[in-house]
């Protein structure tokens, strides 16, 4: 089992490019379901059937793991799949048809466009950390970065005239996001008016600065959105995530394949993006159960 594992992280390591994090967790994943199924004593990988993964992720429920434990682990169980047909170890898939029920996963919390409108129209256009608030707002809902992403963007990985930006995700993997024009005008906006002023004299790489001229961090731009979040009136819980959320599953309500959005999010498994098609339904039936006069 061990050189079966140590195989994998490899795989993680040199083919998948993922964070020191992510592959630590997959190999504890990894070896909790193997300890489980009884790999010591099957020394077989082509004996694990569908229900052995099934009863697994039921134990797991069990045990009292959260949603999104439970669906991380299937997640892991997958990618290890991956990677045994990639080597040619195996020749079938037993997670193919094993769906990663709404049961398993908890919902992102997603606000509607109107909800979005009046939060990126409260900041204060005249100040000079509102137009710098308003900026990151946009660019947050423009592009779907994490917030990580989103306080670690240098001047340099925003390219205004071409109209993208350039962000750096788990793994240090690179991709490039469009950037609509209400946040290229945002950008412009607090480059001209705020940024020069909020540095202080001071030099940083990074886009955003804080009130004390440095890089802006991540407990500061949460309680930035929090506190527009109450002025906007928003009931529902709000995070930066809230609008990474919310600028997925409004592109795929608009029409939006399910790739470029997985490409745009910067998800190494398209199984992590199909959660905002569970998201869709739920919008579908709560529309139908208002709308419909026999619902």
């Amino acid at each position: 089992m061990n050189d079966i594992l140590d195989k994998f992280v490899n795989y993680l390591v040199i083919e998948r490019r993922l964070s020191r994090n992510t592959i630590d967790a997959y190999y504890r994943d990894m070896l909790r379901f193997l300890t489980f199924i009884g790999y010591n004593i099957i020394n077989d990988l082509k004996k694990i059937r569908r229900s052995d993964i099934t009863s697994y992720l039921m134990n797991l429920r069990k045990e009292g793991l959260s949603s999104s434990s439970r669906v991380r682990h299937l997640v892991s169980i997958r990618v290890f799949y991956r990677f045994m047909l990639n080597e040619g170890f195996l020749e079938d898939d037993p997670t193919v048809n094993i769906e990663s029920r709404r049961s398993w996963r908890k919902l992102p919390d997603v606000l509607t466009i109107q909800e979005v409108d009046r939060l990126l129209s409260q900041p204060d256009k005249d100040s000079l950390y509102g137009i710098r608030d308003m900026a990151m707002l946009e660019v947050l809902y423009a592009t779907g970065v994490r917030v990580s992403e989103l306080i670690s963007l240098k001047l340099n990985d925003v390219n205004i005239d071409v109209g993208y930006l350039i962000s750096f995700g788990k793994g240090s993997k690179e991709r490039i996001i469009p950037i609509g024009e209400s946040a290229k005008e945002k950008i412009i906006g607090y480059l001209n008016h705020s940024r020069q002023k909020l540095l202080k004299g001071m030099s940083i790489p990074e886009l955003f600065a804080n009130h004390s001229g440095k890089k802006m961090s991540r407990q500061g731009f949460w309680k930035i959105i929090k506190k527009y979040g109450k002025f906007a009136g928003i009931k529902s819980r709000i995070s930066p995530h809230s609008l990474r959320h919310s600028f997925a599953t409004h592109l795929l309500e608009r029409g939006a394949d399910l790739r470029s959005v997985q490409q745009m999010l910067g998800h190494a498994d398209i199984s992590t993006t199909q959660i905002y098609t569970h998201v869709l339904k739920e919008r579908l039936r709560e529309v139908y159960d208002k709308s419909h006069p026999r619902a």
